[in-house]
């Protein structure tokens, strides 16, 4: 499967993974975990596309379809957000320059976010 094709793949799991807004529940659902695993990934992939010459906001931009589609509350959208930032800072600490490493840890995300948002879209979306 080329590049073009995976991003393509992962930004429509990721579109329809979320599905439609639900109301705060006491225990956690089943894919929230998922959800916040690939929030981190797109902080990541934030971080180390641009590093490795990406220029833009596409990684952010994919964060914010994702909030917009989940609608969280306020405290759900915090914790988004965290595990966004906690997927950029992770890579910034540890990369100053795009490295035979970090295009590969590209790599494993794409494929990461792609299988998740896949996953969680055939297991719980409508």
């Amino acid at each position: 499967m080329s590049r073009a094709s995976i991003l393509l793949a992962f930004g429509l799991a990721l579109a329809t993974a979320a599905g439609p807004a639900r109301p705060a529940l006491a225990v956690e659902a089943p894919f929230e975990p998922g959800l916040m695993r690939l929030a981190e990934i797109l902080g990541s992939l934030h971080y180390l596309r641009n590093l490795c010459g990406e220029k833009g906001d596409r990684w952010r931009e994919e964060m914010e379809k994702l909030l917009a589609s989940e609608k969280p509350d306020p405290e759900r959208r915090a914790r988004f957000v965290a595990h966004f930032n906690r997927g950029y800072r992770s890579f910034a600490t540890s990369y100053g320059q795009c490295t035979a490493s970090a295009r590969e840890a590209i790599g494993r995300y794409m494929k990461e976010g792609a299988d998740l948002s896949r996953d969680i879209a055939s297991r719980y979306g409508n």
